[in-house]
């Protein structure tokens, strides 16, 4: 399996009171299949989830009922200690300390300056996805929060990203360029969150600040585009060593708006790639899910923003057709 780059997003996990209905749930919808997944000391039963005979994420049953029901991202470091240093330095809270995952790797989790949520891996035996930015498996990440300078310094402090906001004149702006795939690299969702593949593919480009423009345009009735909305605050994020833009973002930080509810957290929005989002928004509720922001166009495919059946948030995106 490829390595994957530092700071690149490298895995998806999702936390579960009932793991035997998730996997029923996300078989039906993304056709995957499971096997058991590695046993992790502070943890129990977990299952890994493949598409096509590809890891593509794994589903956990909680052993804690305070927990959340919720995707998790997980960033990639090739020195897990000296990452959860640089997390304490820039502001950030360390949650787990690192843990060994058997002989796969070692991970541990933190939260940035705002509370979000996310997860690293040193990789050892396992590097991470063996499939992306195609249907069934994982296409995008974004972090909702509301201190923005705070976070964006973080990320870029801790991962050493070079960030670009939406509407620079180094981007220009949304909805320039060809879709591609990669792997096993991201790209993605977001107003703008094109992407290339941490191993220097092309990857999906997406949506961006779907969700939030999305709730936004419901109200004002200005349309699902962020093309649409003024005022749109979006940072891509690009890998250390790269030429920040479009092209090279692995993922970005959204601003949560008054659309939101005043209570909600800071928070990780995982995008998996679909081959019919509307379809699958269907399946979704079908299965015992809820659809919270229904299909709408953005300049890189159509996206919806789903609840499992279970509770836990994410994204769909397809991409658009190739002429």
């Amino acid at each position: 399996m490829a390595a994957f780059a530092h700071s690149a997003p490298c895995w998806v996990d999702v936390q579960l009171p009932d793991l035997e209905a998730g996997k029923r749930f996300y078989g039906e919808l993304f056709g995957w299949t499971f096997r058991a997944g590695e046993e992790v000391d502070r943890g129990g039963p977990s299952a890994d989830a493949l598409s096509g005979g590809k890891l593509v994420a794994a589903l956990a049953a909680k052993q804690d009922g305070r927990m959340p029901t919720a995707w998790g991202i997980y960033f990639a470091t090739d020195d897990i200690v000296a990452t959860v240093t640089r997390i304490r330095q820039a502001g950030g809270q360390v949650i787990t300390e690192p843990v060994r995952v058997g002989g796969a790797g070692v991970l541990a989790q933190a939260a940035d300056p705002g509370g979000a949520v996310f997860g690293l891996w040193q990789a050892g035996d396992r590097s991470g996805f063996q499939k992306q930015n195609e249907p069934g498996s994982f296409c995008w990440t974004e972090v909702y929060t509301r201190q923005k300078d705070r976070v964006d310094a973080f990320y870029e402090q801790v991962f050493g990203f070079r960030g670009t906001n939406l509407g620079s004149a180094d981007t220009d702006g949304p909805g320039r360029g060809e879709p591609g795939t990669g792997e096993p690299g991201t790209g993605g969702p977001g107003t703008t969150g094109a992407g290339a593949d941490t191993t220097g593919e092309p990857a999906t480009r997406g949506s961006g600040t779907g969700e939030s423009e999305a709730r936004r345009s419901e109200e004002s009735g200005t349309g699902g585009s962020d093309e649409d909305v003024p005022g749109v605050d979006f940072r891509m994020w690009s890998p250390a060593g790269s030429e920040p833009g479009p092209d090279t973002a692995i993922g970005g930080r959204s601003v949560i708006t008054d659309a939101f509810p005043a209570e909600m957290p800071s928070y990780f929005l995982n995008y998996f790639a679909v081959a019919d989002c509307d379809a699958t928004a269907e399946t979704g509720a079908h299965l015992g899910g809820r659809v919270s922001v229904p299909p709408f166009d953005i300049p890189y495919g159509r996206m919806a923003v789903l609840h499992d059946n279970q509770g836990a948030e994410f994204a769909v995106l397809q991409p658009p057709v190739s002429r």
